[in-house]
């Protein structure tokens, strides 16, 4: 077996076992972080790999009581890129969600296809030149994208629950919309990708609306190139995620929801002939999530793709 189907058997094996893997601030039915995406020309397929923990129900003051909840959201997403010319690219992301939820009260668990997103995005430029003796290479693109409600949303869980963010859903079950900017500057080998995310929510058929929420990542990058075949980039920097709370019915504020959260981010991306694979590993550093309410923990996501 060639190393090329042996990764990809390795990496699908791994989707295959449940793992360690909101809308607020990126678990549950909400997370649209990209950060450095895979080489290719024109287009690739992939999947990727993402788990997010959530602890809900806390206490006033943020500590554990009978009724805190510890969850998990996992996801095994398609996703894939495009591009139309030099100047158009579309990205796509389908998603099945396993979600859990652990409480002394009760356990239960979601799993299901997710909201279907596409990102459409314009190259603004993209300049290559030299600085001195060495390569400078800049692009930038922007862009805006949709969101479906494929994913199943349950009215009575945000009935049910009334303390704890409306984060425990396979979908949102309304259509929302993104605002996206990529930027990448390298000088020779050593580079900077900075991405920028808003999206607008809109209010769905059973009169709930999450708040609209920023997310931007800054990550720098080093590329090793072994062999002329294979490029390995280990990249470091910070993720920021910020989001609106709630609204019920056009009015009504929902204390538990919005806040933020930043994260230091590593990873690691290895690009080859006909295969890319990548992961990256976020701290959260500093957090204020639901008023308090809730508490998010560090986050995992594994990625492969195939350009074609």
């Amino acid at each position: 077996m060639s190393i090329k189907k042996t990764l990809i058997w390795v990496f699908l094996m791994a989707l295959g076992f449940p793992s360690l893997a909101c809308d607020i601030c990126g678990c549950g039915v909400g997370s649209y972080y990209i950060g450095i995406l895979p080489e290719y020309n024109k287009r690739f397929l992939g999947l990727r790999y993402q788990y997010k923990s959530l602890h809900t129900h806390l206490g006033p003051q943020g500590e554990r009581t009978p009724l805190t909840a510890d969850e998990t959201y996992q996801s095994a997403e398609l996703w894939g890129g495009w591009n139309f010319g030099k100047k158009f690219r579309v990205l796509a992301f389908v998603p099945y969600n396993f979600n859990q939820r652990k409480s002394q009260e009760a356990n239960g668990t979601k799993n299901g296809m997710g909201d279907i997103a596409v990102m459409g995005y314009y190259n603004l430029f993209n300049h290559t030149g030299t600085l001195g003796e060495k390569l400078l290479v800049q692009s930038l693109w922007v862009g805006a994208g949709i969101k479906v409600p494929t994913g199943k949303y349950e009215p009575a869980e945000r009935l049910a629950v009334q303390e704890s963010p409306n984060n425990f859903q396979l979908g949102t079950a309304s259509t929302d919309f993104t605002v996206n900017a990529a930027y990448d500057i390298r000088y020779n080998d050593l580079g900077l990708n900075l991405n920028a995310n808003y999206k607008i929510n809109t209010e769905n058929q059973y009169a709930y609306r999450y708040g609209n929420k920023f997310t931007a990542n800054a990550l720098v990058y080093y590329k090793f190139r072994i062999a002329h075949s294979v490029t390995v980039a280990p990249n470091a920097g910070l993720l920021y995620e910020t989001a609106d709370k709630d609204v019920e019915n056009k009015k009504y504020m929902v204390d538990v929801s919005g806040g933020y959260s930043l994260s230091a981010v590593a990873g690691l991306e290895v690009a080859m002939k006909g295969l890319s694979i990548g992961a990256n590993y976020q701290n959260i550093r500093s957090q204020d999530l639901a008023g308090g309410r809730a508490y998010a923990g560090n986050r995992l996501m594994v990625h492969m793709s195939i350009p074609f």
